[in-house]
């Protein structure tokens, strides 16, 4: 019980019956508040060979949901194998890694699910890679590739992002990225 919901069940002289309400209602209130709070909100760990941190005890950059929506965003608007044509909105890959002063030739990706894919740092020149967390101006949820999705032109670059190879590129469900 908070100290808030004590003072008002004191304060309200009401009975033992009324006083236990009314903590429910302030629990189940905050437990609201709790519930809404997004568990997958935008975070990335970044570590490896990088040359700025920001949590010095992991050798890590952590990027929190105001740090990512500081980046300038993109926009790459493709079908994917398992999106329509749509247009995806996050920074680019290259300007992350740029914060955190990134100095390795690959990019190991790691999702929520456990899953790990590397792909070389030349990709983002190449392809001007984004790491949305949008899909046609809605924000991406861990049901629909959120809440970071690496996403590449495959529209604008058919022939090299197709199939199985190009497939195993789009990464969802980010949560770090190790520079090696």
């Amino acid at each position: 019980m908070t100290n808030l919901t004590a003072a008002v069940q004191r304060r309200s002289g009401a009975p033992a019956g009324v006083r236990w309400a009314i903590g429910l209602i302030f629990a189940l209130a905050a437990w609201s508040v709790a519930a809404q709070t997004d568990p997958t909100a935008l975070s990335l760990d970044v570590t490896g060979k990088i040359g700025k941190t920001n949590d010095a005890a992991h050798r890590a950059y952590h990027f929190d949901e105001a740090q990512l929506l500081a980046l300038p965003a993109h926009s790459i608007t493709t079908a994917t194998t398992w999106t329509p044509r749509s247009t995806f909105t996050g920074p680019l890959l290259a300007d992350i890694l740029k914060t955190v002063g990134a100095r390795g030739t690959q990019v190991e990706i790691h999702t929520l699910d456990d899953y790990t894919y590397t792909i070389p740092v030349t990709d983002c020149d190449r392809y001007g890679v984004v790491v949305a967390y949008n899909m046609n101006g809605r924000r991406l949820k861990i049901t629909d590739f959120g809440p970071l999705f690496l996403i590449y032109p495959r529209d604008a670059f058919p022939d090299e992002l197709a199939g199985a190879s190009g497939d195993s590129k789009f990464v969802w469900q980010i949560k770090a990225l190790i520079v090696k």
